[in-house]
């Protein structure tokens, strides 16, 4: 797959995953109920392991040539979760590597599926590095989790279906590493607004944008098991610099209104990150305008249900 996606490879991907993969739900909401402005909810959330991650594992599995070492990949857990998931399916062995901040809903789903799960280190960044070491050891298949061209067709699967979903003049997107905005900037190509949403705590792309390519951040706060890159994908950037209209940064604060607003008022249960993009528009850091169409994509679930009611 090249290294500068097309509509053509997100069609390709799409064509290898559809028999592995949900279609999701959108729906509207009135204007007064999350925002004052009505919005279209992508509920990505409701993919096979609670987020939009299965689209590019499936997309890997399916379009290289698996070693018999099977397949290893560092997560926070979404990545991790769908990677195992896949691999199951697809009889592949995996050896998933989370780090030690990883929500214990999620090493619960990825030891579920079946993977081999370690634990290593306090930040992703850690996990990847030991996940690296054990792929120059064994001759297992990496599948990264953003900076891959199949990892971003494969994400680009979710735009393509919006897109015959509901018409949009502009998408908010949660962003960590960069893959689903990068794949959802692969497919729409200017034809959307696109507008990146990143907590403050983890402002990989407001960064790599300040500087003028990726570099390191520090990472914290309550997203950080899912949108906690330490740096944002080449890939991604460049797909972001082309066709990302606006970065916004958001607050703690503002994500758990989010998330409890999705909770009082749809009864739908996100993670932090999933709710992170809703984030933008609840609290102000994005205004529609009269009349504008605004999607938001509602991309992770895997929280403890507790925390949010």
């Amino acid at each position: 797959m090249p290294s500068r996606l097309t509509r053509t490879d997100i069609a390709r991907a799409h064509e290898r995953i559809a028999p592995f993969v949900r279609r999701t739900p959108v729906i509207e909401v009135e204007a007064g109920s999350l925002a004052a402005s009505p919005l279209i909810l992508k509920l990505e959330l409701l993919q096979h392991t609670g987020s939009f991650k299965p689209r590019g594992a499936f997309t890997n599995l399916l379009s290289r040539q698996v070693p018999e070492a099977g397949v290893a990949a560092a997560s926070g857990g979404n990545h991790g979760a769908a990677v195992a998931f896949a691999a199951r399916a697809l009889g592949v062995p995996a050896r998933i590597f989370v780090p030690e901040l990883a929500s214990p809903v999620k090493t619960a789903r990825i030891a579920a599926y079946g993977a081999e799960l370690v634990v290593t280190g306090a930040t992703y960044a850690e996990a990847l590095d030991a996940c690296q070491a054990h792929i120059a050891a064994s001759g297992a298949m990496a599948v990264h989790a953003y900076d891959a061209p199949e990892t971003v067709a494969g994400q680009g699967t979710v735009a393509r279906e919006l897109a015959a979903q509901a018409g949009l003049d502009t998408l908010l997107v949660a962003v960590g590493g960069g893959g689903l905005i990068a794949g959802c900037a692969a497919w729409y190509a200017g034809a959307v607004k696109l507008v990146a949403v990143e907590p403050e705590g983890c402002p990989t792309l407001a960064r790599a944008r300040a500087e003028g390519r990726p570099v390191d951040v520090e990472v914290g706060g309550i997203a950080a098991d899912s949108l906690g890159a330490r740096r944002l994908g080449a890939l991604p950037f460049g797909l972001a610099e082309a066709h990302v209209a606006e970065s916004l940064l958001v607050a703690d604060d503002a994500i758990r209104a989010a998330q409890r607003a999705l909770w009082d008022r749809l009864r739908i249960v996100a993670e932090p990150g999933g709710a992170t993009a809703l984030a933008a528009v609840m609290s102000g850091a994005y205004a529609p305008g009269p009349g504008e169409r605004v999607g938001v994509l509602v991309c992770g679930g895997n929280a403890d249900p507790a925390s949010v009611a």
